[in-house]
């Protein structure tokens, strides 16, 4: 039975999944107003640096596959400037993996006897994420903003059954990938950090696509979860 997410399917899942890292940093806030002596506390700095790494878990959306299998990794440096003891803005420098990983058999878009026996796609990424984050009394923070990508290397390899013979070469990525991003920080003890973090792209990662593997846009879809150490 052939089973092909529609575009409104992918907008539903989206919009559900948006919401609930809202819910989280609720959580995440609620759970220091009831244990106010756990956290650390001190004056706020203009300029705070730290290390991140942790893993995304991704997919790319448009390719026919659902499913955040891909796992990749998240590692760099972030500057904090302070624009008073409420807001900041936040600048990162990541070396980031994305992609899609998928190892089960599924029918091409055509109504051909073609079925897709597995597609990997890894794509590396030097990322400058930028955002706007609001604190809590207990530097605990959520943050939303924008993220410029540029691509380092792309793979892509995609096993079709019956005859077809699909050339990754012809469909190439794009060297960039603009993403929005919404993030919440929960500080454990002083200087780290718990980051959950979501974010999607807002144009297209890939238009020049193979109708027989995937749709004719195709998106990068990825939660992050890492830790973070300011210094």
């Amino acid at each position: 039975m052939q089973v092909t997410l529609s575009p409104m399917v992918k907008s539903r899942k989206l919009a559900t999944i948006l919401p609930l890292i809202i819910l989280l940093s609720a959580l995440f806030f609620k759970a220091q107003a009831q244990n106010p002596s756990y956290f650390y506390v001190e004056e706020p700095k203009l300029f705070t640096g730290g290390l991140v790494a942790g893993a995304n878990f991704c997919q790319v959306d448009g390719d026919n596959y659902a499913g955040y299998f891909k796992t990749g990794f998240n590692a760099g440096a972030v500057l904090y400037v302070r624009v008073n003891e409420r807001f900041s803005v936040s600048m990162e420098l990541l070396f980031s993996q994305k992609g899609a990983r998928s190892n089960f058999r599924k029918q091409t878009n055509s109504d051909s006897a073609f079925v897709i026996v597995s597609q990997k796609i890894n794509l590396n990424y030097a990322e400058i994420p930028v955002m706007l984050n609001i604190y809590d009394k207990r530097k605990s923070h959520v943050g939303v903003g924008l993220s410029y990508a540029q691509l380092i290397s792309a793979d892509e390899q995609v096993e079709v059954a019956g005859g077809y013979i699909y050339d990754s070469n012809k469909y190439p990525f794009k060297k960039q990938d603009i993403n929005i991003i919404m993030g919440a920080n929960l500080n454990l003890v002083k200087g780290l950090y718990a980051n959950l973090r979501f974010q999607y792209s807002i144009i297209p990662v890939r238009t020049n696509v193979d109708p027989e593997i995937a749709r004719s846009q195709q998106y990068n879809n990825m939660w992050t979860l890492r830790v973070m150490y300011l210094f």
